[in-house]
């Protein structure tokens, strides 16, 4: 016989089935999907638990922006274009459901090459071992041509290189979300960090010129930044540079134009990262609004979140 004292189970307090308040029912499970059905069917498929569920919040959220003409702003890393992204991201354009486009240096290089190329990207290993890795001599070249002419007219850098792209016509141009966004009077602001991109390895890199250009840019992201209430920002892949963009942006907006708030912020990444989540889904939404994090593959997670965008769209619009 032990000397410990045990406690005695049979003094337990239970309470009914039904009256216990529980976070799982069959009404919100997944169900089977007949692959003859329309991607409706997919999506209303989906259980109606955490990640899921929030990702049809949001893109009700978005949706639901568009209807009240309010700012959609998209910040994205280089890696939706190299993965093959770019003709879902014109079709979110086309649909309207961009209203601002912000990105690095990095996609600005890679939407070039896709443009004028119709390829892009390199092994980055093999290429740093030889010394050769973005040494490529064409893409420099036309990124200086075009950020001189931007200069000379004034205008951002985003719509500059929009713009030198849609002027050139290269054989790839219908790829290029650059172009696409200067087509359609879209703001495209391109954030560079002077070192970060290939581009500065080579001789005719001028990081005055290319500092102006994209310190404009903030300014026209600020600016945009400042119609944010009740609208969305969504962030694809940028793990610095972008979300501390966004964060300087709405200081500035706010400072200038008063409170922004009840929007809705997301991330979206292949693994979650501390800049991110802070300056885009935590603190721009503490107290309003609300903020969402997905993690997985873009080439996943984009054509799922753009399908349930315009699923979410056409609901609400056939509901009113």
């Amino acid at each position: 016989m032990s000397k410990y004292k045990r406690l005695n189970l049979s003094k337990v307090k239970t309470i009914k089935s039904s009256e216990r308040k529980t976070r799982s029912d069959i009404s919100n499970f997944g169900r089977a999907v007949n692959p003859e059905k329309p991607v409706s069917e997919l999506l209303n498929s989906l259980p109606s638990f955490l990640k899921a569920a929030d990702l049809m919040e949001l893109s009700g959220k978005i949706a639901g922006a568009k209807i009240d003409g309010k700012e959609i702003i998209w910040m994205m890393g280089a890696h939706p274009v190299k993965v093959g992204l770019s003709p879902l991201i014109i079709d979110l354009m086309e649909e309207g459901f961009v209203s601002h486009l912000a990105v690095n240096g990095a996609f600005m290089i890679h939407d070039m090459e896709i443009a004028f190329f119709g390829r892009t990207s390199e092994d980055v290993a093999e290429g740093l071992e030889s010394g050769s890795f973005g040494m490529v001599e064409e893409t420099p070249n036309m990124i200086f041509e075009a950020v001189s002419h931007a200069s000379e007219n004034e205008s951002g850098l985003g719509e500059g290189l929009g713009w030198y792209i849609k002027n050139k016509s290269p054989k790839f141009k219908e790829h290029s979300v650059l172009m696409n966004c200067y087509i359609r009077d879209i703001p495209v602001s391109v954030h560079l960090a002077i070192g970060t991109d290939t581009i500065s390895q080579h001789p005719g890199f001028d990081g005055a010129l290319f500092g102006r250009l994209t310190g404009d840019d903030f300014l026209i992201m600020a600016e945009s930044v400042s119609g944010l209430e009740g609208g969305a920002v969504i962030n694809f892949g940028s793990a610095v540079v972008l979300p501390e963009v966004f964060l300087k942006a709405l200081t500035a907006a706010r400072n200038v134009r008063g409170k922004i708030e009840n929007f809705a912020a997301a991330n979206f990444d292949m693994i979650q990262h501390y800049r991110p989540n802070l300056n885009v889904v935590k603190r721009p939404v503490s107290g309003s609004g609300r903020g969402y994090s997905f993690t997985g593959h873009h080439e996943i997670m984009m054509p799922l979140l753009a399908v349930a965008i315009k699923h979410k769209y056409k609901e609400l619009t056939e509901r009113s």
